[in-house]
């Protein structure tokens, strides 16, 4: 090889590296989006408009909030693992949820652990087990009771979702009789249960707790190992019978595989700065969520121990999709 060939070569090696770097430096240099993958007024959609305008703010760039629901937030999520790995296409979802996808669902068109890198946790809120005002029940042991004697109709946010598992989980354990109502997102089952179109909902705190306040809504029980402050005279789940039972939202951010690390760094650290921030942090803790931030190298372990424990639930339950 002479001289200039040579030269050349390195030239252009030295540019493909420098390349990924360069396109870091440069971002964003246009609008970003982040895709919640279910219906507007569920958890995600309520942290995705916490942060989307802070995140603006951060970046110096629009930040825009696009509800892509379907599938059980599958489709929004096949959207986004199918979106350019180049940091303008953010995924804010129940991490809990994308974690369960690979066990209920016979045929994904993306594979969660592979299509798409996690970039931070945000928030956690655990599930509040709540009734219309008007069923007989006080506990867990008063509405198990009724439905063993009358029909009791039980919202879910979407049938394999994480609300329709913890569900299907208290059922079995309990012995109660449930007829679950599908719904394509957490907001309309809320929204049937208030007008007592069905009686029983499992949802989480954060998009539930203001009906409860309102009275429009009656809390039995709430999915986490210890009792909430803001509901402390609400006893969990597993402190009325079923032994170990915890369940909830992690609301958590994802980009498609491949996206330059650089870009992934920076979004991490604006992320955890913004869900921090006494403002933000205050805004979701009075309506139950708790800051719960995660580096990039603490997602994938976190991701994978989710899978397989609701994989143990659906093998139970014995539920599978096409």
């Amino acid at each position: 090889m002479n001289k200039t060939a040579w030269t050349l070569g390195a030239a252009a090696l030295l540019t493909a590296l420098a390349s990924p770097v360069a396109h870091a430096q440069a971002w964003p240099s246009k609008p970003i989006r982040i895709v919640v993958p279910y219906t507007p007024g569920g958890s995600s959609d309520i942290i995705a408009r916490a942060i989307s305008q802070p995140l603006s703010e951060a970046l110096k760039t629009t930040v825009i909030v696009e509800n892509k629901p379907g599938a059980n937030g599958n489709t929004g999520t096949d959207a986004v693992a199918k979106s350019p790995a180049d940091g303008y296409t953010l995924l804010l979802c129940d991490v809990g949820a994308l974690a369960i996808s690979p066990s209920v669902y016979t045929k994904l068109p993306f594979n969660p652990s592979k299509d798409l890198a996690g970039v931070g946790m945000l928030a956690y809120s655990p599930h509040l087990l709540v009734v219309h005002p008007s069923v007989p029940a006080n506990n867990l042991k008063e509405l198990v009771a009724l439905s063993q004697k009358t029909k009791i109709d039980f919202a879910v946010t979407a049938i394999g979702s994480a609300p329709h598992l913890a569900g299907v989980a208290v059922e079995k354990a309990t012995g109660a009789k449930w007829e679950y109502i599908p719904y394509k997102g957490g907001s309309q089952a809320v929204t049937d249960t208030i007008a007592g179109q069905t009686q029983v909902l499992m949802n989480g705190m954060l998009a539930t707790l203001p009906f409860v306040q309102s009275g429009k809504l009656k809390v039995l029980g709430v999915s986490k190992a210890t009792r909430v402050p803001l509901l402390a005279n609400v006893p969990t789940i597993a402190e009325q019978g079923v032994t170990g039972f915890e369940s909830g939202t992690w609301q958590g951010v994802l980009v498609p595989a491949g996206t330059p690390p650089a870009i992934v760094a920076r979004l991490s650290a604006e992320l955890t700065k913004i869900i921090r921030s006494p403002e933000v942090r205050s805004r979701l803790t009075v309506q139950g969520a708790e800051v719960y931030t995660m580096s990039p190298t603490e997602f994938a372990p976190f991701f994978e121990t989710e899978r397989k424990r609701w994989a143990e639930v659906v093998a139970k339950g014995g539920l599978k999709l096409e």
